[in-house]
């Protein structure tokens, strides 16, 4: 019986010590890990088109300049495509990683603005962390190629171009006024579906309020050269745009300076400043000029003008030329595409234009003689502009379409009248019976000829009539009888004896003259007065009444 008992005290023997030094090792153990995890953040995806510089356990992750988490784990996606960061971020930036946050890995990079990160050229590249304003958590990102041209948040304003020719904007690129720069490009991609370039622009504060409703974009090269109907043109832009390009903006001199723009708002980005002071007109009519003239040096976005005063555009040359002509012109004009642009005359573009009153006025001013024609507006360069004018000697004009737009009518060129004048007067020459007329003209010049025989004849009766010496003393003796004349002249000058001797002879015939006047008078009145006595008549006497 002595056996179970000694079992039964072994087993209600108390906890041993010995085991309190490694539960107390656990407990330490378990804090040291708690305290471990407690320090470690959040662990974030990077996708990044190459890791070149990145290592894994050394690249850091910094925000300004403060180190809050390191690369773990470099892989390559799935697609192969991509290289796949896996970061451990520090509990002090779990609030930093939302939606808006920015990577870009730092490096040395040489800029229109300089050299930046030369301190990763011993320390190695890094990446840097941009934190954003957004509420909406995020553990996924993309790493940029190039760092952003400003925080998301920084104070500016942020447009939208587009453009539908090709520039050399690139990420980076100043954006001035006036030749100051303003902001920077923020982002440029193509898009291939609609074939348009668009650009992101940021202008830093306080220089949004640059930009109104009214403002419009254009490309810079630095140096602009232009050759064209309107004369020859050279304009260079800032040193920085001569070598990388960029975009300037303005508002046209004609226009307002409209309200302030929104964020996010959509502009036109022009090709030069030309363009863009022409501006971008979305009201418009199309009409068609069925050319019967040469178009050489008609060329797309040439001017159409009224009286000098530009208000239009030349779309396309030639426009849809297999297209039927109408049978009551000729079939072989060419077809010209054109936009008349009521916008231009309107100071407020965001305005709707009235279209079918500017037909309407159009179709009026055709009926008074209004013809579209191709001049030249650079001899030089020999480009044309198309001209609209009015013309009395114009026919008459129906209506009619080409290609389910209206046609406007047109006359010939200036030159090609003059060619037209000369051709008609050639034809009238040609139709002349010239002959009876050069049959004339020889009878005229036989007689001519006989005339100028006798002319020759007498102007040698002449020289041998002057070369008689009898004809030589003549001048001699002229000058004697001149000599003569004059002394008998002198002997009748006011104080001579002769002139008083003539001045008493010329009153006493004056005086007989006044006596003889009642002698002739009675001979007047009675011719036989000298034989017979003047016989006197009795006065008549009035007769009484009975």
């Amino acid at each position: 019986m002595s056996e179970p008992t000694h079992a039964l005290r072994r087993t209600q023997r108390s906890f041993s010590p010995v085991w309190i030094v490694p539960i107390v090792a656990l407990l330490i153990g378990a804090w040291m890990l708690y305290d471990n995890l407690s320090r470690l953040g959040s662990t974030i995806t990077l996708t990044v088109e190459t890791a070149e510089g990145i290592e894994a356990g050394k690249t850091l992750i910094k925000t300004r300049n403060v180190e809050i988490g390191k690369i773990e784990k470099v892989s390559l996606s799935k697609d192969l495509k991509h290289a796949v960061l896996i970061a451990r971020m520090s509990p002090q930036a779990d609030e930093m990683l939302n939606k808006d946050t920015q990577f870009w890995v730092e490096k040395p990079r040489i800029g229109l603005e300089g050299v930046s990160g030369l301190g990763t050229v011993l320390s190695g590249a890094y990446i840097q962390l941009l934190p954003g304003n957004s509420t909406e958590k995020q553990d996924e990102f993309t790493v940029l190629e190039n760092p952003p041209i400003a925080p998301a948040d920084a104070p500016g304003l942020r447009i939208n171009l587009t453009s539908h020719v090709g520039s050399s904007v690139r990420i980076g690129d100043a954006v001035s006024y006036q030749g100051y720069t303003v902001g920077r490009v923020e982002d440029s991609r193509f898009d291939p579906e609609l074939r348009e370039m668009h650009h992101r622009l940021y202008i830093q504060s306080p220089y949004e309020i640059l930009v109104t409703s009214n403002t419009r974009f254009w490309t810079t090269s630095g140096l602009d050269i232009s050759l064209d109907s309107q004369g020859f043109s050279v304009n260079m832009a800032s040193l920085e745009s001569l070598i990388s390009g960029g975009i300037t903006f303005g508002v046209a001199s004609n226009s307002p300076m409209g309200s302030q723009a929104k964020e996010d708002a959509d502009y036109v980005l022009f090709s030069d400043e030309k363009s863009a002071q022409e501006g971008h007109y979305n009201d418009y009519l199309e009409y068609v000029l069925l050319v019967d003239d040469t178009v050489r040096g008609l060329s797309d976005n040439a001017p159409v003008e009224y009286r000098g005063v530009r208000i239009g555009t030349v779309i396309s040359v030639p426009w849809n030329f297999t297209a039927p002509q109408p049978d009551s012109l000729s079939r072989f004009a060419i077809p010209v595409l054109i936009r008349i642009e009521p916008q231009r005359f309107d100071n407020d573009e965001s305005q709707d234009t009235d279209l079918k009153a500017w037909a309407s006025r159009l179709d009026k001013m055709v009926k008074h003689g209004m013809r579209a024609t191709l001049k030249s507006g650079n001899l030089l360069t020999g480009a044309l502009f198309v001209d609209l004018n009015f013309y009395k000697e114009a026919l008459p004009f129906k209506p009619m379409s080409f290609a389910e737009l209206p046609v406007f009518p047109t006359i010939s060129a200036g030159f090609a009248q003059i060619e037209q004048k000369v051709s008609n007067l050639l034809d009238k020459l040609n139709h002349l019976n010239v002959e009876p007329v050069i049959a004339s003209l020889d009878k005229t010049l036989v007689s001519t000829q006989q005339t100028m025989e006798k002319v020759n004849s007498i102007a040698a009766s002449v020289d041998q009539l002057l070369a008689d010496p009898a004809i030589s003393q003549m001048p001699k003796h002229i000058d004697a009888s001149i000599r003569q004349l004059r002394d008998t002249l002198s002997g009748f000058a006011p104080d001579s004896q002769g002139y008083n001797e003539l001045t008493q002879s010329l009153s006493r015939l004056e005086k007989l003259m006044q006596e003889m006047q009642p002698v002739i008078r009675t001979l007047s009145n009675q011719p036989n007065a000298l034989i017979f006595n003047k016989t006197l008549t009795e006065d008549p006497q009035p007769r009484a009444k009975p």
